[in-house]
């Protein structure tokens, strides 16, 4: 049976905005040499057409629009609860901003399957096709994540202590043990958090080095909104999962980080001094009361 060789793989791509790419990479998932997988479309309210324009070119695509702009995840766990009602083997997120190679499902469902982690990632490249993720390293004391981009040294597949969510691909029993993606997050860490959930029900991360994604990463393009985001979330992932012995070092270090916003803020040395500064303000709400919109 198709299903017996060629697990069920429903393929979710959040779209917000995305009219100079959403084509690219529905192109490249719809040429795709897996046979057994379906297109799901989720859509954050996005304002310039790319919705329309994703419908056009492929009517036969699963959709859903939100009323609103969720963020990542509670956008992605639209269309994993989807995904999961139609019975997904396994369930593949994707930027929209990203495009796969030919194989690059083939290659992920094959690793997957012959292994007993439960969260694979391809080796990511930047549009100039330099790696731009090949593994992820928290560093708990300076609470920060970081993308490893070295080309690895080994062919087979290597773990690692997260994977980023423009290219995750997800086994069912996952969910089934830990739930869906965190929505205390509405952009960036919810893969962290999800991999470090993963983890502890026994679900390793792995990079599949043969598998390969291209990344157009138009978040850069959007700084200050990313910045913003990034100290906000990051707050949030080092509260909830730091150990225990390491807050007696991570809470002097956020301290001194607070203090020297402060001066930059004073001094104008920092033309986000300010952003960070209402990430700090909207953090110390959250832990009030957390909930979205702020």
């Amino acid at each position: 049976m198709l299903k017996e060789k060629y697990p069920k793989l429903f393929v979710i791509i959040l779209n917000y905005n995305g009219k100079d790419t959403i084509k690219s990479c529905l192109d490249s998932v719809f040429c795709s040499d897996y046979p057994n997988f379906e297109i799901v479309v989720i859509d954050n309210n996005s304002k310039d057409g790319s919705l329309e324009l994703a419908k056009n070119l492929y009517s036969k695509f699963h959709f859903i629009k939100n009323e609103s702009n969720l963020g990542f995840s509670a956008g992605n766990n639209m269309g994993i609860r989807f995904a999961l009602e139609k019975m997904a083997d396994y369930v593949f997120l994707l930027n929209n901003d990203a495009t796969l190679e030919k194989d690059t499902l083939s290659k992920l469902i094959c690793s997957a399957k012959n292994s007993k982690a439960g969260i694979f990632s391809p080796i990511i490249l930047n549009d100039n096709g330099n790696i731009w993720f090949s593994g992820g390293k928290i560093i708990w004391t300076r609470m920060r994540t970081v993308h490893i981009n070295k080309k690895p040294n080994k062919k087979n597949s290597y773990s690692t202590q997260y994977v980023t969510g423009c290219a995750m691909l997800i086994k069912k029993e996952v969910f089934k043990k830990i739930g869906l993606l965190s929505e205390d997050y509405f952009l960036y860490y919810e893969d962290t958090d999800f991999c470090l959930r993963a983890k502890k029900e026994g679900f390793n991360s792995m990079i599949v080095p043969e598998a390969k994604v291209k990344h157009f990463e138009k978040s850069e393009l959007y700084l200050s909104n990313k910045i913003y985001w990034l100290v906000f979330s990051g707050l949030i992932f080092f509260e909830k999962n730091t150990p225990l012995l390491l807050k007696t070092l991570t809470h002097p270090y956020l301290y001194l980080r607070k203090v020297k916003n402060m001066v930059d803020n004073l001094n104008n040395k920092n033309q986000y001094a300010s952003v960070v500064k209402k990430a700090y303000l909207d953090f110390k709400k959250w832990k009030k009361n957390p909930k979205y919109p702020l």
